[in-house]
């Protein structure tokens, strides 16, 4: 039979290595759930709305912001400790991580706002263009009976 040892520093130990084993497994499951690069630059759509919205859902980061809050989470507990090895390292790799998801999430903002934008937009234009075909057909019209007379 063994013997379990249940000695503070053997116990920290263990629980540092479990801590920093979590940190490293929400990073990286924060950085699978993050777009592909090729999901947000290859499309196949038939018109800028089509392109808008599948760019939107690439733009969609699933769990990573909770995987990152997890990996944020223990690594302060475990900074507080001062139970990592490379505590710099770890902190760069969640910076990393951070700062790309808070570049995906912008962008998707501002790819909402252009789907909102380009309908309404194509709508006016298209009602400035018919107007614009009205009225030059009217002055057209006019020229015409005015050469008449």
């Amino acid at each position: 039979m063994s013997q379990t040892s249940f000695d503070d520093d053997d116990l920290f130990g263990e629980a540092a290595e479990e801590m920093s084993a979590d940190v490293e497994e929400h990073l990286a499951a924060a950085r699978t759930e993050l777009p592909t690069a090729d999901s947000i630059w290859e499309t196949e759509a038939d018109n800028v709305l089509g392109v808008l919205n599948g760019l939107k859902s690439a733009l969609d980061v699933g769990e990573a912001a909770d995987h990152l809050r997890q990996a944020k989470k223990w690594f302060t507990l475990g900074s507080r400790a001062e139970a990592f090895e490379n505590p710099e390292e770890l902190q760069e790799e969640i910076e990393t991580v951070e700062q790309l998801l808070e570049t995906v999430d912008e962008a998707s903002d501002e790819v909402s706002g252009l789907t909102a934008t380009i309908p309404a937009l194509r709508g006016d234009l298209q009602e400035a263009h018919e107007a614009a075909d009205a009225a030059s057909a009217e002055s057209g019209g006019a020229a015409e009976a005015e050469e008449a007379e």
